[in-house]
C-alpha cells in the first residue's frame, strides 16, 4: 500500500534563499571531491575557492568541479576576504587547529566542520568556545541526520505518527573504506561510524540518560594497526523508558577473505501507534543506492514511498543548507557545534563504558571537562 498524496513525510532539507554566499573549501580528499562538491553543485551553492595541504590535489579537484580560485595554502584561503563560509574536510586531529585559525578571521561568518569535531569532548568544547567568542556560526557535518530515510523517520516521530517511542535499533554490517590517518589516531569505529548512529538517535529522541558499550578489535583492521573499538554494540537508555541499540559490525564476516558478502545498514523504530523500517544505501557506494523507509500504523497498511536521493552524495546538501539558512536568519541550525558536544560526550562515554564495563552517563564527561576548565 502506498501513502496517499500529502501523507509522505518531509525528506529533503529546506534550502537557503540566498545561494550566492561564497564558500571556501579546505581539503581535496574523497569526502570533499565526491560528496560535498557534487551535492553543492546540485543545490546551486557558490563554491568560490579551494585549498589543500597538497596544492596539486586542490588544482585537480578545482578543475573537476569548476571552482574558480585555488589557493596555494590553507592560510591563503583563510585570509581571502572574499570568503564568507569555510567548509573543512580534513582528519579530526588536524581540524581543530584550522577552526581556531578560522575563528581569528572576522570576515568568516560561518564554518562547516566534519565529525568528529575533535578527538575528544574536551577539545571539541574548546573549539565551540572559540567560535562562540568570535561570533561565528559552527555547524557539524553529521550528515546521517540528512539521509532522506532518516529525515523522513524523524518527521514521523516528531509528528507523533508512530506514537510514544518504545524501541529503536540501528544495525550496520558492512566493511568501510578506512582512512590511512586512522592509524595515527589509534581508534577505528566509535568516532567514525558509531558516531553517525548515536547522533541519529539523538536527532530522533533527544539525549539519553546512559550508554553501555561493548567492543572488540576488528580482525581485518587489526592486521594493520592496534585498536580496541573495531566491532561495537551499544545500549542507550532514556528517562522515558525508551531503549535504543546500535551495532557496528565492520568485520561483517570474512567477505574479503573469500566468503559471500551480506552487507547492509538498517534501522527499526517501534512506537505505541506504529513502526518504521529503514535501509541506508551507503554500503552500495559507488553504485547510487537510495535509502528507503516503510512504515505502518494502527490504522493498518504499509506506506512505502520511494525517493531518488541517496546518502552519498545527496545528504551532504543538508548541513551546508542549515549553515546558510542560519546565517541569513531564515531558521537556526540544529546540528550546531554546541549541540554536537553531547554527541561527542556520548562517544567518549561509550569508550569509557567499554573500558570500565559499566553504563556511563555522558554528563559525567561533560561535568569533568567543565571542572577541568575551572
Amino acid at each position: 500500500m502506498h501513502a496517499p498524496a500529502g501523507a509522505h513525510p518531509d525528506h529533503l532539507p529546506p534550502l537557503p534563499r540566498d545561494r550566492r554566499v561564497p564558500i571556501g573549501c579546505i581539503g581535496a580528499g574523497f569526502i570533499m571531491a565526491d560528496c560535498h562538491l557534487p551535492a553543492y553543485r546540485a543545490a546551486g551553492f557558490n563554491v568560490a575557492a579551494i585549498a589543500s595541504r597538497r596544492p596539486e590535489a586542490a588544482r585537480a579537484v578545482a578543475t573537476r568541479h569548476d571552482i574558480p580560485r585555488v589557493h596555494e595554502s590553507v592560510t591563503a584561503l583563510l585570509d581571502d576576504p572574499g570568503i564568507t563560509v569555510v567548509d573543512i574536510a580534513v582528519p579530526p586531529d588536524v581540524q581543530p587547529a584550522l577552526i581556531f585559525a578560522a575563528a581569528e578571521r572576522p570576515h568568516i561568518r560561518g564554518i562547516l566542520a566534519q565529525k568528529p569535531l575533535a578527538g575528544s569532548h574536551a577539545l571539541a568544547a574548546a573549539v565551540v568556545r572559540a567560535c562562540t567568542a568570535a561570533g561565528q556560526a559552527l555547524v557539524v557535518n553529521q550528515n546521517m541526520r540528512h539521509d532522506h530515510a532518516v529525515a523522513a523517520c524523524r518527521h514521523l516521530l516528531h509528528a507523533g505518527t508512530l506514537g510514544e517511542p518504545v524501541l529503536a535499533t540501528v544495525e550496520l554490517r558492512a566493511i568501510p573504506h578506512w582512512m590511512d590517518w586512522q592509524e595515527r589516531q589509534g581508534w577505528v569505529t566509535l568516532r567514525i561510524m558509531s558516531i553517525h548512529h548515536l547522533d541519529c538517535l539523538r536527532s530522533w529522541f533527544g539525549d539519553p540518560r546512559r550508554i553501555f558499550t561493548a567492543t572488540r578489535p576488528d580482525p581485518r583492521t587489526g592486521t594493520r594497526f592496534t585498536h580496541t573499538d573495531g566491532i561495537c554494540t551499544s545500549v542507550l537508555e532514556y528517562d522515558s523508558g525508551l531503549v535504543c541499540t546500535t551495532l557496528e559490525d565492520v568485520w561483517a564476516g570474512p567477505a574479503r577473505e573469500g566468503a559471500e558478502s551480506d552487507s547492509f545498514v538498517r534501522f527499526r523504530v517501534e512506537g505505541t501507534r506504529g513502526m518504521a523500517l529503514g535501509t541506508i544505501g551507503w554500503p552500495g557506494w559507488p553504485v547510487h543506492t537510495p535509502s528507503t523507509l516503510d512504515w505502518t500504523t494502527t490504522n493498518g497498511g504499509w506506506h512505502r514511498p520511494r525517493w531518488p536521493e541517496a546518502w552519498f552524495p545527496d545528504a551532504f546538501v543538508g548541513p551546508m543548507a542549515e549553515l546558510l539558512r542560519d546565517l541569513e536568519g531564515t531558521s537556526p541550525a540544529t546540528c550546531t557545534g554546541a549541540d554536537n558536544l553531547f554527541t561527542m560526550a556520548l562517544v567518549d562515554a561509550a569508550y569509557r563504558s567499554a573500558h570500565e564495563h559499566r553504563a556511563v552517563d555522558p554528563r559525567e564527561i561533560i561535568g569533568e571537562d567543565a571542572a577541568g576548565r575551572g
